[in-house]
């Protein structure tokens, strides 16, 4: 039998260490919320490969319409001989996406070629060249997300310069002392002090922060960005790379708000684990950009979208919006619970089913524990569970089980985490 441990001296020997590794696991098969590895240890998945898999591993219907659509064709790249299934998905998603008004998409293949379109997209349209974005978002690893990404460690380290005309603004944090206003006062001054509001091309946000920690954008705040976008005829672009497709209880997250963008760039669940992501915008700002400007050899593979067009139907068919804010009000009922009797734990936080817990030394909230919330992953691990992390202070564990998943499966997940929390806050103690 292969191991694990096996795999990783092969992998350390072949594979560049820049591409890290947050468990030492390594997949043999998976089922909807659960995967087991090469030496047939079962895992609870609520890592859900980064937000990819809100339809759980392998759903049965994606499935079957991959393996019919690859019975017919793989690629012909949809530049050289066009295809309907690419066509059919943009129709679906155009209607899917907010705002009255007539809508185009662009596919490609990963959120961050998403994020570099529509930069492109809309400095085309506006013949403008900055970029406004915020503090904690991650908007992808290519060098121009990069820039916009606000986050340095591990992702900016030693990769400078970055690209120009990128501004961020603080993100609102309470818990860590930003408020709305303080945001909206940085853009004031930003204005005012830095660049003119008519050589900004768009401002991008994501409204639920991914990797930065889940923090949600509140609706005054996208609210009054899209005044100041409309008043100055900048673009308002939403990052819905890993809040949109169900995982929030609508399909993208930025629709709680009532706010219609400009442009939104969604990937990871919108096929259900096959590599797609969509640029999605209003028809005139899509079509700034010539024939030939945009595309991609394998952008908008037809296995890809076949896969898109099933996991959209699924959200229809299983109620997965419903279901998403029915798993988020457990979730966060669950996580409350055990802050009442765990200081660590300083704040419960969700939307819909994008939900996360910050974790602090002590129940001021002035420290975070990046050392605990270091442990608590690994330790559930161990009890088989793979569980994530996030956050610029590294504190926070976020949940991205897939929306199909048992409640049985659910609650098992949720007891490892509080059973690894009570594990790694008495490690602290008897080494204290």
């Amino acid at each position: 039998m292969t191991t694990n441990s096996e795999l990783m001296q092969r992998r350390q020997a072949a594979v560049a260490q820049g591409a890290a590794n947050i468990h030492a696991i390594f997949a043999d098969r998976a089922e909807n919320a659960e995967l087991w590895d090469v030496e047939g240890k079962r895992y609870l998945d609520f890592a859900g490969g980064i937000g990819v898999l809100n339809t759980g591993h392998r759903h049965a219907k994606v499935m079957a319409a991959v393996e019919a659509q690859m019975k017919r064709f793989t690629h012909t790249c949809f530049h050289v001989a066009p295809y309907e299934p690419y066509v059919a998905l943009a129709e679906r998603l155009n209607a899917a996406a907010p705002g009255d008004f007539e809508k185009k998409t662009l596919l490609v293949n990963t959120g961050a070629e998403a994020v570099e379109n529509a930069i492109k997209v809309a400095r085309a349209h506006t013949k403008r060249t900055a970029v406004v974005a915020f503090s904690g978002g991650f908007h992808g690893r290519t060098l121009l997300a990069l820039g916009l990404t606000g986050k340095v460690d591990p992702y900016k380290r030693g990769f400078g310069p970055m690209p120009g005309e990128i501004y961020h603004l603080p993100f609102p944090v309470p818990l860590h002392g930003v408020e709305v206003e303080d945001s909206l006062q940085a853009l004031e001054i930003l204005v005012k002090t830095d660049i003119e509001p008519e050589r900004i091309a768009a401002i991008i946000i994501e409204p639920v922060q991914g990797e930065g920690g889940f923090y949600i954008a509140p609706p005054e705040l996208l609210k009054t960005l899209r005044s100041f976008c409309d008043n100055h005829g900048v673009l308002l672009i939403s990052d819905e790379v890993q809040a949109g497709n169900a995982r929030t209880g609508k399909i993208f997250a930025i629709e709680h708000s009532g706010v219609a963008p400009d442009l939104i760039t969604t990937a990871k669940s919108l096929a259900g684990g096959f590599p797609l992501a969509a640029v999605i915008g209003r028809a005139e700002i899509m079509d700034a950009v010539g024939p030939g400007g945009l595309g991609g050899t394998y952008g908008g593979n037809p296995l890809a979208c076949a896969a898109s067009i099933a996991v959209l139907d699924v959200i229809e068919e299983e109620n997965l919006l419903r279901r998403s804010l029915e798993l988020g009000d457990h979730m966060q009922s669950r996580f409350r619970r055990m802050a009442q009797r765990l200081a660590c734990i300083g704040d419960v936080r969700g939307l819909g089913a994008m939900v996360a817990i910050e974790l602090f030394k002590d129940k001021s909230r002035l420290q975070p524990a990046a050392d605990l919330t270091k442990a608590v992953v690994a330790k559930a691990a161990e009890r088989g569970l793979i569980l994530l992390s996030c956050g610029i202070f590294g504190n926070v564990i976020r949940v991205l089980v897939p929306l199909t998943a048992s409640d049985a499966h659910v609650d098992e997940g949720l007891d490892i985490i509080e059973q690894s929390l009570d594990a790694a806050l008495a490690e602290i103690e008897d080494a204290a």
